[in-house]
């Protein structure tokens, strides 16, 4: 970017990034006496920052802060200095959260708040894990099974359709695969017409927590997003009388019945909330992950074999424990969130004056968690960017390093509610494709990675795809 452009797309952030704190002073420093040292940093370039950075190289980025400065530091982004948390100690200690310094709810809101609020990862303490009871009634396992009940058909007609030969871009295949699944496992409903419709609602309104211009400007990712959140909200709450009324095994159905032990349940508001969250959250990181996993099977031939004769082994529509048998794909998929976790970052928020790592954390700071990044780097990864999936294997266990050396799901309370379904539809959409399809790309073909919540194939990777 020439200077004269720079200053240009510097002042236009500037006219709507004005609302919030300037990043050209540091962080407020450590009450005299209390042995805290100042978090080290800077605040990148004026009034951006790093947001350009952050959004076009995440791994990249944090590795330099890294190396400057150590596990927490601070720079400017998206109008406001941020605090980067990296290295499974410092994230560890928000998870873990022992002392209440750290809030989810102020932290993602700042991101995504306008579009997913009161969704189960933007709330906080006692509230969360009251909404986190009543939420675990969707997730046990008989009610997986009966997701996967469903599911499997889904899959199968969706692999029907896809078509063969060069230049397939899986990601777009898979994002509409997962956006069917979603509708019929968690909605418990055929769109027909309304589809294109809520489906370009759904996709404006994750792709709006990213956006570098965080205002409603005409055209813009952002006011595409809050429209986007209406049409979902009166999707969801027209027909919740019917599923609270009736006795339906989808998701939505469940939600809508769903009681505590203590007799606690949702309001319709709730549910509408947890609904349209849900959707995103299950959708969006199972394409990035069934994405990732095309492309780390595409350059390493061997291993998709391996799993191929795996899953060859096994038959079509596999139960549950079935999918827990499939050991090599196991591991291919945990290297799979290990080299490409689909919520490449956790944002929280001091609710107060906190210590981390003994760094004093001023009250209201915003703070990255750096999970992508820090499952790509040395000391705590053996040669971090080679695709090994038998670092997972027992025999190695790399993952067992640390408590939080392999954190895709996050970690403590606000460990992801749905990991166990998540983990469930990509074993069960890989399983199907392996059986179908073999796919590859050119040996001297790198990804180039974009962002959404995670890192994401900006060329939406195109592959050769051939049928078996």
């Amino acid at each position: 970017m020439t200077a004269p452009l720079q200053h240009r797309v510097q002042q236009a952030l500037a006219s709507v990034l004005g609302r919030v704190p300037s990043t050209s002073a540091p962080l407020a420093p450590p009450p005299p006496g209390s042995g805290l040292r100042p978090v080290p940093g800077d605040p990148g370039v004026p009034l951006v920052g790093r947001s350009l950075e952050f959004a076009a190289d995440m791994l990249g980025l944090a590795r330099r802060q890294y190396a400057e400065y150590g596990p927490v530091s601070w720079t400017g982004a998206f109008g406001r200095p941020m605090v980067a948390v990296l290295g499974p100690d410092a994230i560890g200690q928000v998870l873990v959260n022992k002392d209440k310094y750290f809030g989810n709810a102020d932290g993602w809101g700042f991101f995504i708040g306008p579009f997913f609020r009161r969704g189960v990862m933007l709330l906080d303490f006692e509230e969360h894990l009251t909404h986190r009871r009543i939420l675990q009634e969707a997730f046990t396992r008989p009610r997986l099974a009966e997701y996967l009940e469903v599911m499997g058909p889904r899959i199968e007609r969706s692999l029907d359709d896809w078509t063969t030969g060069d230049g397939v871009r899986i990601y777009d295949r898979i994002k509409q695969m997962t956006l069917d699944i979603g509708t019929e496992v968690f909605v418990g409903d055929q769109l027909g017409p309304r589809a294109d419709r809520v489906n370009r609602a759904f996709v404006d309104t994750v792709h709006a927590g990213v956006a570098v211009v965080r205002a409603p400007v005409p055209g813009g990712s952002w006011r595409r997003g809050l429209v986007g959140r209406k049409v979902l909200e009166d999707y969801f709450a027209a027909q919740i009388p019917v599923k609270r009324a009736g006795d339906g095994r989808d998701m939505f159905s469940v939600l809508c019945r769903a009681r505590s032990d203590e007799g606690e349940t949702f309001s319709d508001d709730d549910v509408v909330a947890h609904m349209i969250f849900l959707l995103m959250a299950a959708h969006d990181t199972s394409t990035i992950t069934l994405s990732m996993m095309c492309y780390l099977l595409a350059k390493n031939p061997a291993w998709q074999e391996k799993l191929r004769e795996e899953s060859l082994a096994l038959g079509d529509a596999p139960t549950m424990a079935e999918l827990d048998s499939l050991v090599s794909l196991d591991l291919a998929m945990r290297e799979t969130l290990r080299m490409y976790a689909p919520v490449g970052q956790l944002a929280r928020i001091t609710v107060r004056d906190a210590e981390l790592q003994g760094f004093h954390v001023p009250a209201g700071t915003l703070m990255s968690l750096g999970v992508h990044a820090s499952q790509r780097m040395e000391p705590w990864w053996d040669r971090p960017d080679e695709f090994d999936p038998d670092r997972f294997a027992p025999e190695r266990a790399e993952d067992k390093s640390h408590r939080f050396a392999w954190m895709p799901f996050g970690g403590g309370v606000h460990k992801c509610i749905g990991l166990h379904f998540g983990g469930m539809e990509v074993k069960a959409i890989m399983h199907a494709m392996l059986r179908r399809f073999r796919w590859s790309v050119p040996e001297d073909y790198t990804m180039p990675i974009g962002l959404t919540t995670g890192p994401t194939p900006a060329d939406h990777l195109p592959l050769r795809l051939e049928r078996l």
